[in-house]
Protein backbone atom coordinates (compact mmCIF):
# COMPACT_ATOMS: atom_id res chain seq x y z
CA UNK A 1 0.00 0.00 0.00
CA UNK A 2 1.48 3.55 -0.72
CA UNK A 3 0.32 7.17 0.26
CA UNK A 4 -0.84 9.27 -2.30
CA UNK A 5 1.42 12.14 -0.04
CA UNK A 6 2.93 15.08 -2.57
CA UNK A 7 6.81 15.09 -2.91
CA UNK A 8 7.12 18.40 -1.78
CA UNK A 9 4.74 18.36 0.85
CA UNK A 10 6.06 20.46 3.67
CA UNK A 11 3.18 20.54 5.85
CA UNK A 12 0.39 18.13 7.28
CA UNK A 13 -1.29 15.87 4.87
CA UNK A 14 -2.59 11.99 4.52
CA UNK A 15 -0.98 9.44 6.66
CA UNK A 16 1.11 11.67 8.70
CA UNK A 17 0.22 14.05 11.26
CA UNK A 18 1.94 17.57 12.23
CA UNK A 19 5.37 17.61 14.63
CA UNK A 20 4.14 17.93 18.07
CA UNK A 21 5.30 21.14 20.07
CA UNK A 22 5.58 22.32 23.50
CA UNK A 23 6.13 18.92 25.16
CA UNK A 24 9.44 17.12 26.16
CA UNK A 25 9.65 13.96 24.75
CA UNK A 26 10.59 11.46 26.87
CA UNK A 27 13.87 9.87 27.38
CA UNK A 28 12.94 6.62 26.02
CA UNK A 29 10.98 7.96 22.99
CA UNK A 30 13.99 10.28 21.89
CA UNK A 31 15.79 6.98 22.17
CA UNK A 32 13.71 5.15 20.04
CA UNK A 33 13.46 7.99 17.66
CA UNK A 34 17.17 7.91 17.14
CA UNK A 35 17.42 4.10 16.76
CA UNK A 36 14.30 4.23 14.09
CA UNK A 37 16.66 6.82 12.10
CA UNK A 38 20.05 4.84 12.36
CA UNK A 39 17.71 2.15 10.91
CA UNK A 40 16.11 3.69 8.10
CA UNK A 41 19.83 5.56 6.90
CA UNK A 42 21.58 1.70 7.00
CA UNK A 43 18.30 0.31 5.71
CA UNK A 44 18.80 3.21 2.76
CA UNK A 45 22.03 2.86 2.15
CA UNK A 46 22.25 -0.84 1.36
CA UNK A 47 20.27 -0.39 -1.09
CA UNK A 48 21.71 0.32 -5.10
CA UNK A 49 19.72 2.39 -7.34
CA UNK A 50 20.40 -0.24 -10.14
CA UNK A 51 18.26 -2.68 -7.35
CA UNK A 52 15.17 -0.62 -7.44
CA UNK A 53 15.41 0.53 -11.47
CA UNK A 54 17.45 3.67 -10.58
CA UNK A 55 19.92 5.32 -13.39
CA UNK A 56 23.32 5.53 -10.72
CA UNK A 57 24.41 9.09 -12.85
CA UNK A 58 28.10 9.84 -12.60
CA UNK A 59 27.98 12.16 -10.25
CA UNK A 60 26.28 10.26 -7.16
CA UNK A 61 28.02 10.65 -3.79
CA UNK A 62 25.46 9.36 -1.60
CA UNK A 63 26.24 5.60 -0.44
CA UNK A 64 22.72 3.47 -1.52
CA UNK A 65 19.46 5.75 -2.10
CA UNK A 66 18.90 9.50 -1.85
CA UNK A 67 16.20 10.31 0.86
CA UNK A 68 13.94 11.89 -1.82
CA UNK A 69 14.71 8.49 -4.06
CA UNK A 70 13.14 6.53 -1.41
CA UNK A 71 10.48 8.91 -0.78
CA UNK A 72 9.50 8.70 -4.65
CA UNK A 73 9.65 4.81 -4.25
CA UNK A 74 7.32 5.01 -1.55
CA UNK A 75 5.13 7.88 -3.00
CA UNK A 76 5.27 9.63 0.15
CA UNK A 77 6.51 13.11 1.13
CA UNK A 78 10.39 13.75 1.24
CA UNK A 79 9.79 16.24 3.78
CA UNK A 80 8.00 13.47 6.06
CA UNK A 81 10.66 10.75 5.15
CA UNK A 82 13.60 12.87 5.63
CA UNK A 83 12.33 14.19 9.70
CA UNK A 84 12.27 9.82 10.08
CA UNK A 85 15.68 10.03 9.46
CA UNK A 86 16.32 13.13 11.38
CA UNK A 87 14.37 11.93 14.40
CA UNK A 88 12.16 14.53 14.60
CA UNK A 89 9.07 14.01 17.12
CA UNK A 90 6.51 13.02 14.48
CA UNK A 91 3.79 10.64 14.53
CA UNK A 92 3.21 8.55 11.14
CA UNK A 93 0.98 6.34 9.93
CA UNK A 94 0.86 2.27 9.61
CA UNK A 95 0.28 3.58 5.58
CA UNK A 96 3.45 5.38 5.40
CA UNK A 97 5.63 2.76 7.36
CA UNK A 98 4.15 0.11 5.30
CA UNK A 99 5.30 2.17 1.76
CA UNK A 100 8.22 3.24 3.39
CA UNK A 101 9.30 -0.56 4.33
CA UNK A 102 8.50 -1.72 0.62
CA UNK A 103 10.55 0.70 -0.94
CA UNK A 104 13.46 0.03 1.17
CA UNK A 105 12.89 -3.97 0.38
CA UNK A 106 12.73 -4.98 3.69
CA UNK A 107 12.48 -8.49 5.13
CA UNK A 108 9.66 -9.99 7.07
CA UNK A 109 12.10 -9.42 10.08
CA UNK A 110 13.25 -5.91 9.14
CA UNK A 111 9.61 -5.05 8.98
CA UNK A 112 8.91 -5.53 12.10
CA UNK A 113 11.49 -4.31 13.39
CA UNK A 114 10.86 -0.40 11.81
CA UNK A 115 6.53 -0.97 13.34
CA UNK A 116 8.27 -1.82 16.68
CA UNK A 117 10.54 1.10 16.47
CA UNK A 118 8.20 3.40 15.12
CA UNK A 119 5.59 2.11 18.00
CA UNK A 120 2.97 1.36 15.11
CA UNK A 121 0.75 -1.52 14.76
CA UNK A 122 1.63 -3.42 11.61
CA UNK A 123 -1.31 -3.88 9.25
CA UNK A 124 -0.26 -6.48 7.46
CA UNK A 125 1.85 -8.92 9.90
CA UNK A 126 4.19 -11.21 8.22
CA UNK A 127 4.13 -9.37 5.19
CA UNK A 128 7.01 -10.35 2.47
CA UNK A 129 8.54 -6.42 1.32
CA UNK A 130 11.26 -7.86 -1.34
CA UNK A 131 10.04 -5.98 -4.47
CA UNK A 132 9.75 -7.07 -7.19
CA UNK A 133 12.48 -4.90 -9.07
CA UNK A 134 12.88 -3.82 -12.98
CA UNK A 135 15.38 -6.21 -13.25
CA UNK A 136 13.51 -9.39 -12.31
CA UNK A 137 10.56 -7.71 -14.21
CA UNK A 138 12.90 -7.81 -17.11
CA UNK A 139 14.44 -11.28 -16.48
CA UNK A 140 10.53 -12.47 -16.62
CA UNK A 141 10.20 -10.69 -19.97
CA UNK A 142 13.75 -12.50 -21.33
CA UNK A 143 12.47 -15.95 -20.16
CA UNK A 144 9.26 -15.89 -23.05
CA UNK A 145 8.01 -17.96 -24.54
CA UNK A 146 8.61 -19.60 -21.72
CA UNK A 147 6.09 -19.11 -19.05
CA UNK A 148 7.31 -17.43 -15.56
CA UNK A 149 5.94 -16.36 -12.38
CA UNK A 150 7.07 -14.42 -8.96
CA UNK A 151 5.02 -15.96 -6.44
CA UNK A 152 5.07 -15.78 -2.57
CA UNK A 153 5.23 -18.24 0.06
CA UNK A 154 1.37 -17.40 0.40
CA UNK A 155 0.67 -18.47 -3.45
CA UNK A 156 0.45 -14.69 -4.14
CA UNK A 157 0.63 -13.93 -7.57
CA UNK A 158 3.33 -10.86 -7.96
CA UNK A 159 4.38 -10.59 -11.41
CA UNK A 160 4.47 -12.92 -14.25
CA UNK A 161 5.28 -12.53 -18.04
CA UNK A 162 2.82 -12.59 -20.85
CA UNK A 163 2.71 -16.50 -21.62
CA UNK A 164 1.89 -17.19 -17.83
CA UNK A 165 -0.48 -14.70 -17.92
CA UNK A 166 -2.51 -16.46 -20.60
CA UNK A 167 -1.33 -20.13 -19.82
CA UNK A 168 -4.27 -21.24 -17.34
CA UNK A 169 -6.42 -17.84 -17.50
CA UNK A 170 -6.30 -14.36 -18.51
CA UNK A 171 -4.39 -13.12 -15.58
CA UNK A 172 -5.20 -9.63 -16.66
CA UNK A 173 -8.66 -9.84 -16.87
CA UNK A 174 -8.72 -10.50 -12.06
CA UNK A 175 -8.60 -8.43 -9.76
CA UNK A 176 -5.54 -8.49 -7.91
CA UNK A 177 -6.73 -9.61 -4.39
CA UNK A 178 -7.91 -12.99 -7.04
CA UNK A 179 -4.34 -13.41 -8.14
CA UNK A 180 -3.94 -16.20 -5.87
CA UNK A 181 -2.85 -19.91 -7.09
CA UNK A 182 -4.92 -21.61 -4.49
CA UNK A 183 -7.69 -19.61 -5.18
CA UNK A 184 -7.77 -20.08 -8.83
CA UNK A 185 -6.69 -24.09 -8.31
CA UNK A 186 -10.31 -24.03 -5.97
CA UNK A 187 -12.56 -21.64 -7.92
CA UNK A 188 -11.81 -20.59 -11.30
CA UNK A 189 -13.12 -22.23 -13.81
CA UNK A 190 -10.66 -21.74 -16.56
CA UNK A 191 -7.70 -22.48 -14.10
CA UNK A 192 -8.90 -25.65 -13.52
CA UNK A 193 -9.79 -27.17 -16.78
CA UNK A 194 -6.53 -25.94 -17.96
CA UNK A 195 -4.86 -28.68 -15.15
CA UNK A 196 -4.89 -32.18 -16.36
CA UNK A 197 -4.64 -33.87 -13.63
CA UNK A 198 -7.19 -31.74 -11.21
CA UNK A 199 -7.16 -33.57 -8.24
CA UNK A 200 -3.95 -34.50 -7.49
CA UNK A 201 -2.48 -30.54 -8.22
CA UNK A 202 -5.14 -29.37 -5.24
CA UNK A 203 -4.06 -31.80 -3.08
CA UNK A 204 -0.23 -31.34 -3.63
CA UNK A 205 -0.93 -27.54 -3.37
CA UNK A 206 -2.82 -27.75 -0.56
CA UNK A 207 0.14 -29.48 1.22
CA UNK A 208 2.53 -27.38 0.41
CA UNK A 209 -0.04 -24.52 1.26
CA UNK A 210 -0.05 -25.76 4.99
CA UNK A 211 3.59 -27.01 5.11
CA UNK A 212 4.35 -23.34 4.16
CA UNK A 213 1.66 -21.66 6.73
CA UNK A 214 3.17 -23.34 9.74
CA UNK A 215 5.32 -20.17 10.26
CA UNK A 216 2.57 -18.24 9.84
CA UNK A 217 -0.23 -19.34 11.61
CA UNK A 218 -1.24 -16.43 13.56
CA UNK A 219 -1.28 -13.73 10.85
CA UNK A 220 -4.25 -12.02 9.50
CA UNK A 221 -3.61 -12.88 5.54
CA UNK A 222 -3.05 -16.07 5.99
CA UNK A 223 -6.09 -16.80 7.82
CA UNK A 224 -8.30 -14.80 6.01
CA UNK A 225 -6.81 -16.93 2.47
CA UNK A 226 -7.84 -20.33 4.61
CA UNK A 227 -10.91 -18.86 5.67
CA UNK A 228 -12.32 -17.64 2.45
CA UNK A 229 -11.54 -21.33 0.46
CA UNK A 230 -13.11 -22.98 3.62
CA UNK A 231 -16.40 -20.74 2.95
CA UNK A 232 -16.06 -20.87 -1.43
CA UNK A 233 -14.70 -24.89 -1.98
CA UNK A 234 -16.44 -28.10 -0.64
CA UNK A 235 -12.62 -29.39 -2.11
CA UNK A 236 -10.76 -27.48 -0.27
CA UNK A 237 -12.77 -28.01 2.50
CA UNK A 238 -12.23 -31.76 2.21
CA UNK A 239 -8.36 -31.69 1.43
CA UNK A 240 -7.88 -29.24 4.36
CA UNK A 241 -9.00 -31.49 7.16
CA UNK A 242 -6.30 -34.18 6.11
CA UNK A 243 -3.99 -32.10 7.19
CA UNK A 244 -1.44 -33.65 4.68
CA UNK A 245 2.16 -31.62 4.08
CA UNK A 246 4.68 -31.96 1.58
CA UNK A 247 7.94 -29.97 0.78
CA UNK A 248 8.14 -27.82 -2.37
CA UNK A 249 9.39 -30.06 -5.36
CA UNK A 250 9.93 -29.73 -9.48
CA UNK A 251 7.89 -31.90 -11.43
CA UNK A 252 6.47 -32.10 -14.94
CA UNK A 253 3.06 -30.46 -15.23
CA UNK A 254 0.52 -30.94 -17.93
CA UNK A 255 -1.68 -28.05 -18.90
CA UNK A 256 -4.46 -27.97 -21.25
CA UNK A 257 -5.01 -24.62 -22.82
CA UNK A 258 -8.01 -24.50 -24.97
CA UNK A 259 -6.25 -22.21 -28.34
CA UNK A 260 -2.79 -23.74 -28.51
CA UNK A 261 -3.48 -27.86 -26.57
CA UNK A 262 -1.20 -29.82 -24.36
CA UNK A 263 1.81 -28.53 -22.83
CA UNK A 264 4.67 -31.01 -20.78
CA UNK A 265 6.06 -28.23 -18.86
CA UNK A 266 9.33 -28.86 -15.81
CA UNK A 267 8.82 -26.44 -13.24
CA UNK A 268 11.47 -24.92 -11.66
CA UNK A 269 11.75 -22.66 -8.63
CA UNK A 270 14.42 -19.72 -7.87
CA UNK A 271 14.57 -18.41 -4.86
CA UNK A 272 14.98 -14.56 -5.01
CA UNK A 273 15.33 -13.91 -1.20
CA UNK A 274 15.32 -16.13 2.19
CA UNK A 275 14.10 -19.17 1.77
CA UNK A 276 10.92 -19.39 2.21
CA UNK A 277 10.57 -16.31 0.72
CA UNK A 278 8.96 -14.90 -2.98
CA UNK A 279 10.25 -17.03 -5.61
CA UNK A 280 10.82 -16.92 -9.91
CA UNK A 281 8.57 -20.40 -11.12
CA UNK A 282 9.41 -20.83 -14.56
CA UNK A 283 8.35 -23.85 -17.08
CA UNK A 284 10.43 -25.46 -19.75
CA UNK A 285 9.05 -27.16 -22.17
CA UNK A 286 9.54 -31.15 -22.24
CA UNK A 287 9.31 -31.63 -25.80
CA UNK A 288 9.50 -29.78 -29.06
CA UNK A 289 6.28 -29.90 -29.35
CA UNK A 290 5.43 -28.00 -26.47
CA UNK A 291 7.96 -25.40 -27.13
CA UNK A 292 6.13 -24.84 -30.44
CA UNK A 293 3.29 -23.91 -28.47
CA UNK A 294 4.44 -22.00 -26.27
CA UNK A 295 5.72 -19.79 -29.64
CA UNK A 296 2.00 -19.60 -30.51
CA UNK A 297 0.48 -18.87 -26.98
CA UNK A 298 3.26 -15.76 -26.59
CA UNK A 299 1.87 -14.96 -30.38
CA UNK A 300 -1.76 -15.17 -28.56
CA UNK A 301 -0.39 -13.07 -25.38
CA UNK A 302 0.83 -10.18 -28.04
CA UNK A 303 -2.03 -9.96 -30.29
CA UNK A 304 -4.32 -9.57 -26.90
CA UNK A 305 -2.18 -6.97 -25.70
CA UNK A 306 -1.76 -5.20 -28.98
CA UNK A 307 -5.95 -5.08 -28.97
CA UNK A 308 -6.53 -3.38 -25.56
CA UNK A 309 -3.83 -0.90 -26.81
Amino acid sequence: MTVDTPLTQTATGPGAAAPRHGTAPHDDDAARRAELAAFLRSRRERITPEQVGLPRGARRRTPGLRREEVAHLGAVGVTWYTWLEQARDIHVSPQVLDAVARALLLDRAERSHLFALAGAVDPMPGTECTGVTRELRQLLRQLEPFPAVVQNSRFDILAYNSTYGRLMCDLDALPEEDRNCMWLAFTHPGWRSSVVDLDATMRVMAAKFRASMAEHVAEPPWKALVARLTEASPEFREIWAQHEVIRPMSSVKLFRHPQVGVLQLSATSLWTGPNPGPKLLSYTPVDETTRERLEQLERLAEEAALATV
